[in-house]
Order: structure tokens, then C-alpha cells, then sequence
């Protein structure tokens, strides 16, 4: 026997605890593992030895946890270096710690493969597996990662909802998003339309550049034909020299410990676009939203097949590596429409690793403000059943 260790890492999402409680469950189940370890706040949890014995919460207490958004565990933005896992294996081999699993996007699947080969190379056998999460939906490999459908699903509910506050109080409402390379959750909010005027009436992600002055144009035509126009925009929308529109705001911009500028939280693209369409298309009512981090941790609006998804995820990994040195886990779709199903498959983590995928062009509609009804038949069974509503005013008039 020997001990395994499990954390989560990166941004929390609404379903990475269900895919912890998978592990702990399917760990507890294996006689090989003797402790299973929770390191808390991901990588710097494991180099302080901050644990807790996961093998000693109740199992209401699991089912409560698997049903709670964010990252029970903590997480952590650190990015480790070769030094870092250096430490991180050296933990490893003090507490006999044989098997490692990592819930969390390309870098944790990076740091499992960086940890793994430093093992092989010591002559130290560990196996360590990668369980999948991000809101961003941009793994490569599977078909989708588990935490996007609950993100997308807050998504399409929160745009339903403005498009309603919209038609009341009608004028130019923009929307940003999360997703700095790739479109898919802020493509998610075309999820959101269920009559043939509801907004979003434009929608903007990374994979289609656009100028300034082709985002106007959009609007205006938009409001002429509606008198209102809801936009939803990503927040890592570029011009046509790929450079971001909240880089070019950002003149003492933060960076994370990946090197990236901080596009979420701050409203400032928000409000540079609210403020473009007042001057330039002269519409007083314009008004602007910074979805921020809400949408990866809101309680009480899980997706039910992406949190089932996330826990067969953990419970693979810890089955998997009984056998393979080492993987992530994977998920093909082989079924659509309401006819939905998925398997699951392990793939090699450099497969993984520090790699991104983007929206496919299919996906995208020809003028490169909207998505496709293909998109619409890929995102919605991993959402789910959405509320439905209704609107009086298109009822004849007295």
C-alpha cells in the first residue's frame, strides 16, 4: 500500500468539487491506497504539507461538498518551475505518496506531466493523473471540460434575464464575459435567445477579430431594427492586430504568475465600450456589465450532466492509474440533441498540457458576431433544461 494526494488548481468552477468528491470516493474504494492526502490551496499547499485526511469526512458531509461551487481544497495560481516540483516531489517521496491527482486545466495537467517525468527520471514510481476543469471549455483532446456547462448555463440564464430588463427599459446593454482565447462561454449566451428578437442580438469572442468601428456599426443597425440591442462580448476581444481591446486599456496592466493581463473583474472594458457607443452612436440609455467571477462560482445552478460528468472524471482517474503511469482524463460525445451521451478516455498528458483549443469556425456565424445553430446543438445538452419565459409586450394592442 502507499498514499495518494489530491488537489485543485486554477479558477474554481461550479462542478470541481463534484469531480474531488469523485476521487475521494473511488480512492476509498481502492486497496492500494492507504491515505489519501487533500492539499490545501493546490501546488503551495503540497510544498508546505498543508493536508487534511480526506478519508475521514462523512460521506453527507462529501454529498453537500460535491454539490457546493468553488474549490473545497483552495486553489492556487502558482505556476511551478522545474525547482518547484522539485519540492513537490520531494514531498511525495517523504510521505510515500504514490499516486497524485490533479483537478484543474492545461498548466495543472502540465505540472502533472513535468512531476511525473522528474519521478521517472529519480527511479521514483509515481502515477500521476490529470481530472479536467475549466470554464473556458479550451482543453484539448475532449470533447468538453467539465465546469463550462454550469458556467454556460449562468451564462445563458443571466443574459435571459437582462434581455427581459432590456425590453422593459430598452436601449444598449453590454455584456463581458470570461474567456481570454477562447468564445465558448461567452458564446454560451446565445443559449439565452428563445423568441426571434431576443437578445443577445450580437455576440463577440476572440476567434473573430473586430474593429472598432465594425462593433459600432453592428450596434446601430441593431438598434435601428429593435430600438435596443444587447451585446454579449468576451472579455479577451481583440482588434484586427490581435491585440486586446483591455490590453490596450490596461497602461499599468496586472499579470498573474503566468504572464497574463488581468481581462476579468475590473469593469474597465465594460465601460470603455459603454462609453463608445454614448459618444459615437449618440444612444443615451447604454448601460454595462462585468460578469467577472461570478460566473464560475454561483451556488444553487448546477448543470446536472456536467456535474455527473465531473465526478466519473475523478472516479476514472483514481481507476485509471491503478494501471497507467500516467494521463488525463477525456470525454467524446456519442450522442446529440436530446439523444446526448459521452464516454470517457484517457489520454497522455503531454497531449494536454499547456496547450488551448479555440471555438471552431463552425461554430460562428459568417458575420463573426454570433454563433451558429451547430454551436447552439453542441453547448445545450451540457447546460441543460433552461427556465422558460415570456414577454406581453408583442400582444395586439387595445
Amino acid at each position: 500500500m502507499a498514499n495518494a494526494i489530491v488537489s485543485q488548481s486554477g479558477g474554481p468552477t461550479g462542478v470541481i468539487n463534484a469531480s474531488l468528491v469523485g476521487v475521494i470516493e473511488q480512492a476509498c474504494k481502492q486497496k492500494e491506497i492507504d491515505n489519501l492526502y487533500g492539499a490545501i490551496h493546490a501546488v503551495a499547499g503540497i510544498v508546505k504539507e498543508h493536508f487534511i485526511d480526506l478519508k475521514q469526512i462523512p460521506a453527507g458531509t462529501l454529498e453537500r461538498v460535491a454539490g457546493s461551487p468553488s474549490s473545497a481544497l483552495g486553489s492556487s495560481r502558482d505556476k511551478p518551475d522545474a525547482a518547484y516540483c522539485e519540492k513537490i516531489l520531494a514531498v511525495f517521496k517523504k510521505r510515500d505518496i504514490r499516486y497524485f491527482y490533479y483537478i484543474g486545466g492545461n498548466d495543472s495537467a502540465n505540472t502533472c506531466h513535468i512531476i511525473n517525468e522528474m519521478a521517472q527520471q529519480s527511479g521514483y514510481e509515481l502515477r500521476a493523473f490529470h481530472v479536467p476543469k475549466t470554464v473556458d471549455n479550451d482543453l484539448l483532446v475532449t470533447d468538453h471540460c467539465p465546469g463550462y456547462g454550469t458556467a454556460a448555463k449562468f451564462v445563458a440564464c443571466a443574459l435571459m434575464g437582462d434581455d427581459l430588463d432590456n425590453r422593459a427599459l430598452p436601449g444598449v446593454k453590454i455584456d463581458v464575459i470570461m474567456g481570454r482565447h477562447a468564445g465558448f462561454l461567452t458564446g454560451a449566451a446565445v443559449l439565452a435567445k428563445q423568441r426571434e428578437d431576443d437578445g443577445p442580438h450580437l455576440i463577440y469572442i476572440p476567434e473573430r477579430p473586430v474593429t472598432m468601428e465594425k462593433f459600432m456599426a453592428d450596434i446601430e443597425a441593431c438598434y435601428k431594427k429593435h430600438g435596443r440591442c444587447v451585446v454579449a462580448v468576451s472579455e479577451g476581444i481583440c482588434d484586427t492586430d490581435h491585440v486586446t481591446w483591455a490590453e490596450r486599456l490596461a497602461e499599468n496592466a496586472e499579470r498573474d504568475a503566468h504572464g497574463n493581463v488581468q481581462l476579468s473583474g475590473t469593469g474597465a472594458l465594460a465601460d470603455f465600450l459603454a462609453g463608445q457607443v454614448k459618444s459615437k452612436l449618440s444612444i443615451k440609455r447604454v448601460r454595462a456589465d462585468t460578469f467577472g467571477y461570478l460566473q464560475r462560482s454561483f451556488a444553487g445552478l448546477q448543470s446536472s450532466v456536467d456535474a455527473q460528468e465531473a465526478r466519473q472524471c475523478g472516479r476514472l482517474a483514481v481507476q485509471w492509474s491503478m494501471k497507467e503511469d500516467n494521463g488525463s482524463v477525456a470525454i467524446k460525445r456519442t450522442g446529440t440533441g436530446i439523444n446526448y451521451a459521452a464516454d470517457y478516455f484517457r489520454t497522455d498528458l503531454k497531449n494536454v498540457a499547456e496547450k488551448t483549443k479555440s471555438v471552431p469556425d463552425e461554430f460562428i456565424n459568417a458575420e463573426g458576431n454570433g454563433m451558429t445553430p451547430a454551436f447552439v446543438d453542441y453547448a445545450l445538452p451540457l447546460v441543460g433544461e433552461l427556465p422558460k419565459t415570456e414577454y406581453l409586450g408583442t400582444y395586439p394592442k387595445v
